[in-house]
């Protein structure tokens, strides 16, 4: 091939610039946006003395938040169908232990009440999900409701 007027060659180096550019700008996008993706219910829970017991590797969570809306991990459900489908959740798993999240401005009635479906859904082994109220301590804990 020939090339007229110059004397110099193709060059056949790939360019990275533009790549090390596109990268740089997806690793900031994914930075910023990636604490905002947290998931789950946001829930103020009551404080307790209790002692704390001892955790399950992959513990059965239900939250009651401040709207009184109970969820089943991360996926709300109605309180008519709260036993049915824990009893669907805990079908196929070997624990049946199951912990309570309530939040503390949600009435003790609803609580109650939720409590009560869980225990009629079969469920021996419930523990409730509590902050310490020592200021030093951090974390939360769980405390025996049912067994």
């Amino acid at each position: 091939m020939s090339h007229t007027g110059s004397n110099s060659e193709f060059v056949s180096d790939i360019n990275v610039t533009p790549f090390v550019d596109v990268m740089l700008v997806l690793l900031i996008i994914f930075m910023v946006t990636a604490p905002m993706m947290m998931s789950g219910v946001d829930v103020d829970l009551p404080e307790a003395t209790n002692e704390p017991l001892a955790a399950q590797e992959d513990p059965l969570i239900i939250t009651v938040n401040k709207d009184g809306q109970i969820f089943i991990s991360d996926y709300e459900v109605s309180m008519d169908f709260l036993g049915e489908k824990l009893l669907k959740v805990l079908e196929g798993r070997e624990s049946k232990q199951v912990y309570l999240n309530g939040d503390k401005t949600v009435p003790y009635g609803v609580v109650a009440r939720v409590m009560s479906e869980i225990t009629t859904a079969g469920i021996e082994n419930l523990g409730m999900v509590t902050d310490p109220v020592d200021s030093e301590e951090t974390g939360r804990t769980v405390t025996k409701a049912v067994e």
